[in-house]
């Protein structure tokens, strides 16, 4: 690893290194969002920056949700949450739910 901090003090290496490991872990949940949840071929769908912001955020909750079954999982079985594969999560979720078309946020409401 390289760094500008010339001052050992002011970042011990065993700080530092667990920092990068951290920084991972942030890489590692971009990916379960992008590649896992949303799809590598799917791009947001919203037409206005307000709809961008909704189906993001829309996102983030799915993807905090899945995570906390997997915390609870992996309590109920004394396991590390870590070992446990997201996209394997994601999946069973994906049995587990309803069948819904999937309708376009900026789709106009249909005359009844």
């Amino acid at each position: 690893m390289i760094t500008t901090i010339l001052d050992p003090t002011q970042a011990p290496a065993k700080e530092l290194a667990a920092l990068y490991h951290e920084r991972w872990e942030i890489e590692t949940a971009l990916d379960e969002l992008k590649t896992h949840l949303r799809g590598a071929q799917i791009v947001l769908r919203s037409k206005t920056p307000e709809l961008v912001k909704q189906e993001f955020w829309g996102l983030l909750m799915a993807h905090y949700a899945i995570r906390g079954l997997m915390h609870e999982a992996a309590l109920q079985a004394d396991e590390d949450p870590d070992r446990l594969s997201f996209l394997h999560s994601v999946r069973v979720v994906q049995r587990r739910m309803a069948r819904y078309a999937a309708i376009p946020p900026s789709a106009q409401e249909s005359p009844a």
